[in-house]
């Protein structure tokens, strides 16, 4: 396992349509096992590939529940209801926060790194990671959702509100 770089915004991979995954061999195991590595190093919530530069529909999302990640390979969103409006930012945009509203509950199905088919479901956090990481892959990012970053005093208000 090795620790891969994140690229930041203004990178041209970040802005591009990844392609799906058609092998599932030694390299795609080395690429989900760098990036676990990474995203723990990183400590995000997850970290899609083209954040490492690689341009491929692969994602890591931290499952809330389990507090481990879960790989997802090729992955789609299949259903989505409810409503979250809450912080967000980016391990490719370090340091600034936006306020963003996602889907509460959010079921997807994806491959694993065997290609093996599954569904997922999460809520809160994990569901609002699967859409964060899942826009990645389509080359978009959080930063398309928000009005503005939020200065450190506008951080630090929600931040205050959010423990009361």
């Amino acid at each position: 396992m090795a620790l891969r770089k994140i690229v930041e915004q203004g990178e041209d991979c970040l802005t591009r349509v990844c392609r799906p995954v058609t092998d599932f061999n030694a390299r795609l195991r080395q690429l989900l096992d760098d990036m676990a590595e990474t995203l723990t190093e990183a400590s995000g919530a997850g970290l899609a590939a083209p954040q490492v530069g690689v341009l491929r529909r692969v994602c890591l999302v931290l499952d809330e529940d389990s507090e481990e990640y879960l790989e997802l390979i090729n992955p789609e969103i299949i259903s989505q209801s409810g409503q979250q409006t809450g912080l967000e930012g980016c391990l490719s945009v370090p340091g600034k926060w936006g306020i963003v509203t996602r889907p509460n509950v959010v079921r997807i199905k994806a491959q694993d790194r065997d290609g093996n088919w599954f569904e997922a479901e999460g809520e809160g956090l994990t569901a609002r990671a699967f859409c964060h990481e899942i826009e990645h892959l389509d080359g978009h990012m959080y930063t398309e959702h928000i009005d503005h970053f939020l200065t450190e005093e506008e951080l630090q208000e929600y931040l205050d509100e959010e423990e009361e």
